[in-house]
């Protein structure tokens, strides 16, 4: 390889440092192509209040930046961080003094735990081999990911017409391999919550872990309830629960990096734990998945409780709920457009009933007004993750919702292109291992040495998606198949 090539394929660090103002300045440079996620235009991935708030949680984290929580007897204030954090979190989810846990990187650290822990504790007390879980189609994508990192086969409850698990096949479902069942409060793609008390009456009677993913929930439903707001039982509550993960980052608006796994006893909990005793460094011991634990994430999220509080989180559930049943209503309102099932809690998803009103052409229209609407499939739908900011945009979002509609029922032809054309071929594709081979393929391209440009914006692009890198992907291999079956 000649050196212009070389050149080409890896950026070299810089001979001499820079000064601090003008890196800042590059930073500040680098989020032009972001998502303006704090004129409530973001319908997910960040969990924005305001500037005060931003600031507040840059200094709780700043002050404890270079501690590591990897040896809780070392930084003794950032155990301290941990117990109170979690104390706290079984509090507001109705456990017995017995609850324990702890603080995680997210939600996607936390239930990888749980199918570590229930694999191993299985493993253990009744010498699993092939181990499976049980856990319905609704089920967040982490848990794929812990199911092939942790070799714990999925066994999927489908769902019934109101988006519910079939609890009537997850009894048949349930064998001797078993290892864990999991139940979500809400799950993601609809926001409904599983009947976790009839869930937990199965897995109590058979003996078998009930895990709740309240990644999503843990952090408001309980304030909702609090409010007046009728929830069914899902936490502590429910006897044949033994587990919970709760993100404190997302409806806790603690700084990035900030979930929380709990357990019922000490007795589950000890299965998440790993020790080593013959390294030459010494034992070693970890509570969690990560190493290097960053101590800014444990300070932010102590300080995040302590600021709101109670009262502060009630304000903002109720800010939230009267958004989210404002959106819910309009979009009820539109006579094509229907809410899935019954979503109860902070987001929901809504479809089209008119064979003649493509949904997914109204999102083109929606991104193109400047919202960055997310998608559903199986059913294909809208989704939007509501927070206590959106309350300020409702008026506007079902205002530009409405003439999205007006638009595509005048122009049916636009189901056939930008992001409907793939979305619509995608829901169509049979052989759905190719899908994933060729995302895999295209994805892995740009993390090849050098990396390739990772163009997130919400502008319209020629390969006629305006969304992410993978929808992007999407659209081509999905224009470039239409093609070659067409002859084209």
């Amino acid at each position: 390889m000649d050196e212009k090539a070389s050149q080409q394929l890896h950026k070299p660090m810089p001979d001499m440092g820079q000064d601090s103002a003008n890196i800042l300045q590059q930073l500040d440079a680098f989020k032009e192509h972001d998502p303006n996620y704090k004129d409530g235009r973001v319908w997910s991935l960040v969990y924005y209040l305001n500037e005060d708030h931003s600031d507040f949680l840059k200094e709780s984290y700043h002050r404890f930046a270079c501690e590591n929580g990897l040896n809780p007897t070392a930084f003794k204030s950032l155990k301290k961080f941990e117990t109170d954090v979690i104390s706290a979190t079984a509090d507001i989810l109705n456990g017995t003094k017995d609850v324990c846990g702890v603080v995680t990187s997210g939600g996607t650290e936390s239930c990888l735990m749980a199918v570590k822990t229930y694999r191993d504790m299985a493993r253990d007390k009744r010498r699993v081999k092939r181990p499976e879980m049980i856990m319905p189609e609704s089920a967040h994508v982490a848990w794929f990911k812990a199911s092939e990192y942790f070799g714990v086969k999925i066994r999927l409850v489908p769902l019934l017409d109101d988006l519910t698990p079939n609890l009537k096949k997850l009894k048949r479902m349930i064998n001797r391999n078993t290892v864990m069942i999991l139940g979500s409060a809400p799950e993601y793609p609809h926001g409904t919550i599983d009947p976790i008390a009839a869930m937990g009456e199965i897995a109590q009677k058979r003996k078998i872990p009930l895990h709740v993913d309240a990644c999503v929930g843990g952090f408001i439903l309980p304030f909702m309830e609090m409010n007046g707001e009728e929830i069914p039982l899902w936490d502590y509550r429910v006897p044949g629960v033994t587990s919970i993960s709760a993100d404190i980052h997302k409806y806790g608006y603690a700084a990035k990096g900030a979930s929380t796994i709990t357990y019922r006893n000490m007795d589950y909990l000890r299965y998440q734990m790993f020790v080593y005793q013959n390294w030459p460094g010494g034992v070693f011991a970890s509570s969690a998945l990560l190493g290097t634990r960053p101590g800014g994430a444990y300070a932010a999220a102590w300080g995040v409780l302590q600021y709101f509080g109670k009262a502060g989180y009630r304000a903002l559930a109720k800010d939230t709920l009267e958004a989210v049943n404002r959106l819910k209503a309009g979009v009820e309102e539109i006579p094509e457009l229907e809410v899935m099932g019954n979503p109860r809690g902070p987001l929901f998803a809504f479809k089209s009933t008119s064979p003649d009103l493509n949904i997914y052409a109204v999102g083109d229209q929606m991104d193109a007004l400047g919202w960055q609407v997310n998608r559903n499939q199986y059913p294909s739908g809208l989704h939007a993750m509501v927070t206590a900011q959106h309350l300020k945009v409702v008026d506007q979002y079902l205002e530009d919702l409405k003439k999205s509609v007006e638009i595509v029922r005048a122009n049916p032809e636009l189901a056939g292109e930008g992001g409907a054309a793939t979305y619509g071929m995608l829901a169509h594709v049979p052989l759905r291992g190719m899908v994933k081979k060729k995302v895999l393929e295209m994805y892995s391209e740009q993390y090849k040495a050098g990396g390739g440009e990772l163009d997130m914006s919400a502008e319209q692009t020629n390969s006629g998606t305006g969304k992410g890198l993978v929808d992007r992907m999407l659209a081509w291999w999905v224009a470039r198949e239409t093609r070659r079956g067409s002859g084209g």
